[in-house]
């Protein structure tokens, strides 16, 4: 089944140029024009995936997502016409999936979508022989994309859930942020070094709210590697 896609951007010659661009790549595409509008939208059919404008007027695409995240873990692109940091660190930590900044290769936000949705999706379980990864109270079963820490359940993102299941992996090892970029991301997308630390900020967050405090310990000047995460 081709995935459904929401666009929510204000500009109409860039909302037709992301639904071509989507509907070629197999995928079929609504657009909308403003946050409200998006919010309705996923109301009434959840999406896939949204592509989501940062820049809208009224209901900019970060309280969208801030919203969003109060009930839905819908994976989330943003865009946006700024190339500012603070724009970027914001929203990977109201909860989205990645940041194409306009103007953008067509090819390279269908390629990111493409990414995000991989990790979305639950592999096959003839895949993942029903695996499951544990560490200290912490344990992950990607056949159903399901976390839990002392039996309280985690709400990630795909990155999020990628990102974590690299570490529980190789628990006794420390990753760079080139081989955390690597366990979330294909290898022909470039992702930012504060992007993935935006990630991190995000996935130490979230395990503290259920009680972990010692999830991801930072080595400095190597990278990160998994806590006790005993509580």
């Amino acid at each position: 089944m081709p995935h459904n896609i929401l666009v929510a951007d204000d500009d109409p010659h860039i909302r037709e140029i992301i639904c071509f661009a989507l509907e070629k790549a197999g995928m079929k595409t609504a657009a909308v024009a403003d946050g409200a509008a998006a919010l309705q939208a996923v109301e009434r059919r959840a999406p896939d995936l949204i592509v989501l404008d940062i820049g809208m007027p009224e209901m900019d695409g970060l309280e969208v997502c801030r919203r969003l995240r109060q009930k839905s873990d819908v994976p989330v692109l943003f865009l946006s016409a700024r190339d500012e940091e603070i724009d970027r660190i914001l929203g990977l930590e109201m909860g989205g999936d990645d940041y194409v900044t306009k103007p953008f290769s067509p090819r390279e936000l269908v390629a990111r979508v493409n990414v995000i949705l991989r990790r979305a999706r639950p592999a096959p379980v003839a895949e993942e022989d029903d695996q499951q990864f544990a560490h200290g109270k912490l344990m992950l079963v990607p056949a159903s994309h399901a976390a839990r820490f002392d039996d309280k359940p985690l709400v990630l993102t795909a990155i999020e859930f990628a990102i974590l299941k690299g570490f529980l992996a190789r628990p006794l090892h420390v990753l760079g942020r080139d081989a955390v970029m690597a366990n979330a991301y294909a290898s022909n997308i470039h992702v930012s070094e504060r992007t993935v630390d935006s990630h991190i900020r995000n996935l130490r967050a979230k395990l503290a709210a259920v009680g972990c405090l010692d999830a991801v310990e930072t080595v400095h000047g190597v990278g990160f590697r998994l806590g006790r995460c005993g509580g």
